[in-house]
């Protein structure tokens, strides 16, 4: 059979390739991505963890209190105003549901659970991570451009504790209070949506929410909360910080690109992490 392969290519017929040639072709392109993908989410569980005990580091309070301002307070109006057309439509939707089964009593604690288990922390980090998570990307996409975080290096000062861990403290305190903002005000939404324009009895409605919502459903809002906050700033701040490393691009582009990035990465990781934190909690 050697002898018969050698012949054929003597005569200018090409040889088939080897069978590991043809699996090497076929996998190779999956297995390097997934050893990049493994090698990211090393890396970045790595750059979390030094920013978490970085937190800890002397004259750090002052530097997460202007990040909580950033994060935190200047987000209040976006998330206040999605909270409360969120609970309006929700009452709208449900309320014309629960009309063809004679179930209008019960709006209240459907839309109260459907906005403190899911909606509230799910929507809250998405609008947190359009608003203030691009820009921490931005911001620090730019300053490793520009080489402020090598000078950073120069002057014996770790970057990751001047400038990640604030961000991702603040993160961490803002994510809790904005979501409790957006329940509250996703519950009025849905009162006025249910109660003032298409007649729910309003008794029955905060009745409904007072007996079926529990610690525990909040506790669960809250524990979402911070899941995102930690997935969503250490996305962002690990975006930013790697620029320089993008084989896709370089200079403006690549910080255009890494923010971009950051965004896609958070909103798809919020949803799979709000699927696997539900079904521990349930």
């Amino acid at each position: 059979m050697a002898q018969l392969t050698a012949n054929d290519h003597e005569l200018g017929r090409p040889m088939a390739p080897p069978p590991e040639t043809l699996l090497s072709r076929l996998f190779e392109p999956l297995g390097r991505r997934v050893v990049g993908v493994v090698d990211n989410l090393g890396a970045a569980a790595i750059f979390l963890v030094k920013a978490l005990i970085l937190i800890f580091g002397r004259n750090q309070f002052r530097a997460i209190v202007q990040q909580i301002n950033i994060i935190g307070a200047k987000t209040v109006n976006i998330v206040a105003l999605v909270g409360f057309f969120t609970g309006m439509v929700m009452g709208l939707q449900l309320y014309y549901t629960l009309v063809k089964y004679g179930s209008t009593g019960v709006l209240g604690s459907a839309v109260a659970l459907s906005i403190i288990r899911e909606l509230g922390p799910v929507l809250t980090a998405i609008m947190i991570t359009a608003r203030a998570g691009s820009s921490m990307t931005a911001e620090i996409g730019i300053q490793r451009n520009s080489e402020q975080i090598d000078a950073l290096f120069t002057m014996r000062i770790d970057p990751i504790g001047y400038l990640i861990s604030p961000k991702i403290a603040a993160a961490i305190v803002s994510f809790p209070i904005l979501t409790a903002l957006f329940d509250l005000l996703g519950i009025i939404g849905g009162y006025i949506s249910g109660v003032v324009i298409m007649g729910v009895n309003e008794g029955a409605y905060f009745y409904r929410i007072q007996s079926s919502v529990v610690m525990a459903d909040i506790n669960g809002g809250f524990i979402k909360s911070l899941v995102f906050a930690v997935i969503v700033s250490t996305i962002c701040c690990y975006q930013g910080y790697f620029t320089h490393m993008r084989k896709d691009s370089f200079g403006a582009r690549s910080v255009s690109l890494a923010t971009t990035s950051a965004v896609v990465l958070s909103c798809v990781s919020i949803l799979v992490a709000d699927y696997i934190v539900t079904s521990f909690l349930l």
